[in-house]
């Protein structure tokens, strides 16, 4: 596992993880459908989320090294989980107070050094439909221009609730990765304009990952530390 980098303290640590989960879980707001519009630049678009939908649902499991900044340039790094359906894990390195896990019903923001967890649900989010095959992403984002046929972007957001935010996913065309796109950054948004930006390398699909990588010890019953 990787640790935190360039000697940064734990306030700004916690403060990247705490922008990631609530990134993650607010910045996905439910969504109205996209309206049909009878043109080629939307059927293109539309066959593009269509790959995409495609494409997260072929990954049964994944890990990949991550890197997150946020709007002051604080980084850390670390390992991301996921397995299908709805499970994923940020994983800031042994040396860490911080955990962000789902177990594909909430999100959760684990804080070993004050024990506290933050717990926000997902289901019927945008986020569910990223986690969970059985979901569709299409009826929560839309496409953005790159300049690129290499590199697909969409944005998600709800236009009736922008005190939730806005989320974009990038992806390029990689013959090697499920569904032939790789997803390999975000960025988020919240509606206070603090940006968080995730960076995804080294991804490996199909690897075995036990359920118990997604639980943890709730430090509110316990003083401690996870060892």
């Amino acid at each position: 596992m990787m640790t935190l980098i360039h000697a940064i303290s734990k306030r700004p640590a916690r403060m990247i993880a705490t922008g990631l989960a609530g990134a993650l879980a607010l910045a996905l707001p439910a969504g109205a459908p996209l309206s049909p519009v009878a043109s080629a630049q939307a059927q293109s678009s539309a066959n593009d989320l269509d790959r995409v939908a495609s494409a997260l649902r072929a990954i049964s499991t994944m890990r990949a090294d991550f890197s997150q900044t946020d709007r002051q340039g604080n980084v850390a790094r670390g390992t991301m989980t996921l397995k299908r359906p709805g499970k994923i894990r940020f994983d800031y390195g042994k040396n860490s107070d911080l955990l962000v896990v789902s177990n594909g019903r909430s999100l959760y923001l684990v804080d070993y050094e004050v024990n506290q967890v933050q717990r926000w649900p997902i289901k019927n989010s945008p986020l569910g439909a990223l986690l969970d095959p059985n979901r569709d992403v299409k009826r929560y984002g839309k496409m953005i221009a790159t300049g690129s046929p290499d590199v697909l972007s969409i944005e998600v957001r709800d236009p009736k609730k922008p005190e939730f935010g806005v989320i974009t996913l990038i992806f390029v065309r990689n013959s090697n990765a499920p569904g032939g796109l790789q997803l390999t950054h975000w960025v988020a948004l919240d509606a206070q304009n603090h940006r968080t930006t995730v960076r995804l390398s080294n991804h490996r699909y199909g690897v075995s990952v036990a359920d118990s990588t997604f639980t943890f010890r709730d430090p509110r019953r316990s003083s401690r530390r996870p060892r």
